[in-house]
């Protein structure tokens, strides 16, 4: 997966740096492009114009939250979302599904269980 994993863009929505920094420290070992930002908004924008395979996206964020980004996300691509988010209650899990979520992650997340959701979604992208 390394030569494909170079190719494979992953975009970070997260408006707390470090969470932006944790995250990006992980994928950046395995060789993935990546793309950061801070906003549901600026998100919209970078999945309209950078067309990323993967997309990570928290959903307490300014302007658009990560629901609503997702909904937006949805009318333009099919890259598989994962909600990396500290919203934890059952019905913050069936918005981020309805929006157009393929996965769910709590913040504190192992970052070993981060890094074989990630692998998931991404083989799955492969196989296909």
């Amino acid at each position: 997966m390394d030569k494909l994993a170079s190719e494979y863009k992953v975009l970070i929505v997260d408006d707390v740096p470090t969470n932006v920094m944790l995250v990006q420290a992980i994928l950046k070992k395995e060789g993935y492009t990546l793309l950061t930002c801070d906003s549901g908004t600026k998100a919209l924008r970078i999945a309209n114009e950078k067309h990323p395979n993967l997309i990570l996206l928290d959903i307490m964020m300014p302007e658009l939250s990560g629901i609503e980004a997702s909904r937006e996300i949805r009318s333009i691509s099919s890259a598989p979302i994962l909600f990396l988010t500290a919203r934890t209650q059952e019905q913050d899990k069936l918005e981020a599904y309805s929006s157009g979520g393929d996965d769910y992650l709590a913040k504190p997340f192992h970052l070993a269980e981060l890094e074989a959701r990630i692998r998931s979604l991404t083989l799955r992208q492969f196989t296909q």
